[in-house]
């Protein structure tokens, strides 16, 4: 795992440390996250990386993969868990890791959605949500109605992307690809776009140039990091006397130690 800070920035009493998680197996986009988020941080902040390991999948785009990859990544990150004061689950979803995370721990946890769509929530009066495949679009339209976002909503469109198609294609033609798609929820009425996986952190410019000065567009990397940043500095935890109570002293009762 890497780590990084940004060291030209003032400091303050406490250093925050937040575990951002790629919950799936390529080590490349927890890579581009990092690079992505670290000219942001102030100097008492470290964000480090963590891929979830194998039999995690490559990447996540049905409920299969997100299941797989949350009990992957759930299990390595007990183990570590101790020396984070906040974690991010870098996954543009409604990812299962999330609240397993916050049921099993007491450090603040969010989604790159969920923050994304706070923040844009605050930034503009209609969200659109730039996703990658089909699939992606109609998850990100339920996940938009559960989080009851869906009165603020312009739309969904996609780009007819798999995930590692954001790796594994031409610079040129993605950008072709995004813009496109970005305009067109433009033109149906969004004032603040939102990238719809983590895998379009690098991209986040070249959007902002193609729908003009006017349209605030959204990382969620990025609104992420800086949410926890915040929720940390409060003082926040995670509630335990609700739908987060840990589970742990039940599965103890069980016999179920070996998680």
């Amino acid at each position: 795992m890497s780590t990084v800070t940004n060291a030209s920035a003032g400091a303050t009493s406490k250093h925050i440390k937040i575990l951002l998680i790629n919950p799936n197996a390529t080590d490349s986009m927890t890579d581009a996250c990092l690079n992505m988020v670290q000219p942001t941080l102030p100097q008492d902040v470290s964000v480090t990386g963590f891929t979830a390991p194998k039999p995690a999948p490559l990447a996540i785009e049905t409920h299969f993969d997100a299941i797989m990859s949350a009990a992957a990544s759930m299990r390595a990150i007990k183990q570590i868990a101790d020396g984070y004061d906040a974690f991010l689950v870098a996954c543009f979803s409604d990812h299962p890791l999330t609240p397993m995370l916050r049921e099993e721990l007491t450090q603040p946890t969010i989604g790159i959605m969920e923050a994304s769509l706070f923040a844009a929530r605050t930034l503009g009066g209609r969200i659109g949500l730039v996703a990658t495949g089909a699939r992606s679009k109609i998850a990100g339209e339920d996940s938009i109605r559960s989080y009851g976002m869906e009165a603020f909503s312009a739309g969904v469109e996609h780009c007819g992307l798999g995930v590692l198609d954001l790796e594994r294609r031409p610079h040129d033609e993605l950008m072709k690809i995004m813009t496109s798609t970005a305009r067109r929820l433009v033109e149906r009425g969004a004032d603040c776009l939102v990238l719809g996986c983590a895998g379009m952190s690098g991209l986040k410019d070249a959007v902002e140039q193609s729908v003009g000065e006017k349209t605030q567009v959204v990382d969620g990397v990025l609104a992420g990091v800086h949410h926890l940043i915040g929720v940390v500095r409060i003082g926040g935890f995670t509630s335990k006397a609700g739908v987060y109570r840990s589970s742990a002293a039940a599965r103890h009762e069980r016999g179920q130690d070996y998680f």
